[in-house]
């Protein structure tokens, strides 16, 4: 799962409108235009088959890559369009550091930034993978929440984010 599907399905999930993406990218520190956000919510070309008919050049004019940097500001952006600015402590850097290290980190990081944003507790997010049919204990979930290179940290791995954001439909939109 690449890091525009994490977004089509987030944005289907919480039925976020067009108006509203590109005001959670601003708040994350990314300027997109209602164009851009429309490129970026289309599927890569990895997900054709080789006998669709589609023109190669014309796909990749109408797709536009979600970068893990452009993934985690919109994440960002999330969490402060859900709740609010933060206020900054003395001495605390504007910017937080970068979540998403490398690919496998994507997924954990996706779950914890949309745990924050939707102020889901340990238990919603059980109950939102059940929703989906998997089942996951409080031990599992932490190591799931964990920072990459703890030693109980454990990657959430792509069929787990598919429940998860599938869980989240079935929960906001019925």
């Amino acid at each position: 799962m690449d890091n525009n599907d994490i977004l089509i399905r987030l944005r289907y999930a919480l039925d976020i409108k067009d108006q509203d993406m590109i005001e959670i990218f601003k708040l994350g520190g990314v300027d997109v235009t209602k164009e851009e956000v429309l490129k970026i919510l289309t599927r890569s070309d990895e997900f054709y088959d080789e006998e669709d008919d589609y023109d190669e050049e014309a796909q990749s004019e109408e797709h536009i890559k979600c970068t893990n940097s452009m993934l985690e500001s919109f994440l960002n952006g999330f969490i402060t369009f859900k709740r609010g600015p933060q206020e900054l402590k003395p001495g605390q850097p504007n910017k937080p550091d970068r979540s998403i290290k490398n690919q496998s980190s994507v997924n954990n990081v996706m779950l914890k930034k949309v745990k924050i944003a939707l102020k889901l507790t340990n238990e919603d997010v059980i109950d939102i993978l059940d929703e989906a049919g998997v089942k996951i204990t409080k031990g599992e979930l932490s190591a799931l929440l964990r920072k990459e290179g703890h030693k109980n940290y454990k990657q959430f791995g792509d069929q787990y984010a598919r429940n998860f954001l599938k869980g989240l439909t079935i929960k906001y939109r019925g």
